[in-house]
């Protein structure tokens, strides 16, 4: 059995979400992110193989979770959220 790579695996959840999230949902988070990108917010955000800075957040459980601890079992995506469907 092959794993997917993690491109792959991205993938994967936008094609969920795409069937998941409401397409006038998708259409407001479309734009924002375009509104986003077009305010040169990209030229100051950490690129893939940057060092990410140490944080710590809470989980949805309420616990605290720290980049330090994360990074100690091995590689660390970090995926964010904003709002609600």
């Amino acid at each position: 059995m092959t794993s997917m790579s993690l491109e792959e695996q991205l993938a994967k959840l936008r094609e969920g979400a795409a069937k998941r999230i409401p397409e006038e949902k998708r259409a407001v988070m479309g734009q924002a992110t375009k509104d986003l990108r077009a305010s040169g917010i990209m030229d100051s955000v950490i690129k893939v193989g940057d060092p990410l800075p140490a944080f710590a957040l809470t989980n949805a459980g309420g616990d605290l979770v720290s980049s330090a601890d994360l990074l100690a079992k091995g590689t660390v995506v970090l995926t964010v959220f904003r709002g609600h469907w």
